[in-house]
């Protein structure tokens, strides 16, 4: 069960919809993973970071698709990658993360609403 939070602590949690420009491999992650390098328009601009995303998508399938991320957080160090965002996704049925993304294409940068 998720804990309540008021509107106010909802608003401090920036998501925002960026473009996927770079995807590459990750071999020293623990668990598979790729490095994405993420633009989120002219305001945030590009940032990196960590998905364990697998099982679901390729390298070349990622690149151009945008995907929503949480951009206020700090930067966490994962293995040689400072992840700068969180990248979001849901568990399927396996436990195998599909990312979170606009259904229509959105301008870099949007902030959720």
């Amino acid at each position: 069960m998720s804990q309540e939070i008021n509107y106010a602590d909802f608003e401090k949690v920036d998501i925002r919809v960026g473009t996927i420009i770079e995807a590459e491999p990750f071999p020293e992650a623990r668990k598979p993973a790729f490095k994405l390098k993420i633009d989120f328009g002219a305001e945030i601009g590009v940032k990196k970071s960590s998905a364990q995303i697998t099982v679901h998508y390729t390298l070349e399938n990622l690149v151009g698709q945008q995907v929503l991320a949480v951009v206020n957080f700090p930067p966490r160090q994962i293995g040689p990658v400072r992840s700068e965002v969180l990248t979001l996704g849901f568990a399927d049925a396996n436990g195998d993360i599909v990312l979170a993304a606009v259904e229509q294409p959105v301008p870099n940068g949007q902030k959720m609403c």
